[in-house]
């Protein structure tokens, strides 16, 4: 008979969940308790020479990994956030001033996002019109930003989205759908707007380039 390991035996307790997720997370702030947030020196990977100042708000609670590699930097007053998700971030990577990240998420190397910029691969539910939103839960699908992607100041990146390598989102853009490598996309809801040709080594305007598919 296969042993099962301490995760899987809260999981499928639900009295005992809900007292473990009570000891880690406040129940009105929902981010990890005072006496959890002590041990992020234990339990948070980082890479050498990362940096993630001290403004930043770290709400990673131990249930989901976290990890930032090496010589990648998380500016002031961001939010780092695996409360639904994991959180990956590559290596030589720059989380830019005010972004908010939120799990699942996992972030490639060499990727560089800009200013105020959300990436989130969490939605909240609302299709029951007799119930308040809040009171439905979430549900999640994950957020991959592949190597040598720079994203512009002010976006937003939805969940499920594949932003593909050496990529650029436009400032302003809302990216609904996943973007090919070697595009640019721009707009609300994002386009592609240019792709690069390597038969040519040019970039060139594109009408419509289908982005649901990647």
């Amino acid at each position: 008979m296969e042993k099962k390991t301490l995760k899987q035996r809260i999981k499928q307790n639900p009295a005992l969940k809900k007292a473990v997720h009570r000891f880690i997370m406040h129940p009105v702030k929902t981010r990890p308790n005072w006496w959890i947030r002590l041990f992020y020196f234990v339990y948070l990977k980082r890479g050498k020479g990362s940096v993630i100042y001290r403004s930043v708000r770290k709400d990673l609670p131990p249930f989901n990994q976290f990890s930032l590699g090496c010589y990648s930097v998380v500016e002031d007053f961001c939010c780092l956030n695996n409360a639904v998700g994991d959180l990956f971030i590559g290596d030589y990577t720059r989380i830019g001033l005010g972004n908010t990240l939120i799990g699942p998420v996992r972030i490639g190397n060499h990727v560089n996002l800009a200013q105020n910029i959300t990436v989130t691969g969490l939605n909240h539910n609302y299709q029951d019109a007799e119930k308040l939103i809040d009171e439905q839960g979430v549900s999640t699908q994950p957020v991959t930003i592949e190597d040598d992607v720079w994203i512009g100041a002010n976006s937003v990146i939805l969940p499920g989205v594949i932003l593909g390598k050496h990529s650029v989102v436009a400032a302003g853009s809302v990216v609904s759908r996943s973007i090919p490598a070697y595009s640019i996309c721009a707009g609300c809801p994002a386009k592609v707007i240019k792709s690069y040709d390597f038969a040519t080594k040019e970039w060139k305007k594109s009408k419509m380039i289908p982005t649901s598919n990647y």
